[in-house]
């Protein structure tokens, strides 16, 4: 079975949207406009890219994310590796051809699916509408979290606000930052 670890930079009361400038959000581009750059902070990400083996995105993000990735030199592990869109509106005419072997998946059925197969772990970047479906269906095993000192109060939320039991996460990897950043990698208790 592989993993599949949930990524993201997240403010402090939960926001995860356009992070990194996307056009739309009042605070559009907050984890490099509002707070310093530190290098050793984001290690995380270029190990994320190391040691999956699949990238999984919902459509929006794969919309924002497919015309810009392919080219660029910080994302290149990305380019190589299968990737998998969450839609039930995309179709293979509306995938970019630069960037390696897409799959349109069209359900969380098939997203249990592709965990149940052989291979490395997927992760999923970006994707807040995904990311909360695969949370509240208990397909999550782990999630990378750069918390960011910031509250932006409104915008779009990591996690659902769907009534459900307690979900236990044990809390495997953390640290710190001059910036006030804060890594915390946690895995789901099953």
């Amino acid at each position: 079975m592989r993993t599949l670890i949930s990524t993201a930079f997240i403010s402090l009361d939960g926001v995860v949207e356009a992070p990194g400038g996307e056009p739309g959000y009042r605070n559009t581009g907050w984890t490099f406009k509002d707070v310093e750059f530190l290098p050793e902070a984001y290690e995380i990400k270029e190990r994320e890219q190391r040691e999956s083996a699949a990238l999984l995105l919902g459509r929006t993000s794969y919309e924002a994310f497919s015309p810009v990735w392919p080219g660029m030199a910080e994302f290149a592990d990305y380019k190589v590796m299968p990737k998998y869109v969450v839609s039930t509106t995309l179709t293979d005419a509306d995938l970019v051809t630069d960037w390696g072997d897409t799959t349109i998946l069209r359900s969380l059925d098939d997203v249990a699916a592709l965990k149940e197969t052989e291979g490395g772990p997927i992760i999923v970047h970006g994707s807040a509408t995904l990311n909360r479906a695969l949370s509240d269906a208990g397909l999550i095993d782990r999630y990378h979290l750069l918390v960011f000192p910031l509250l932006l109060g409104a915008g779009k939320r990591l996690f659902s606000s769907t009534d459900k039991d307690t979900q236990k996460l044990k809390l495997v990897e953390y640290d710190a930052y001059a910036n006030g950043l804060q890594k915390n990698v946690f895995d789901v208790v099953r």
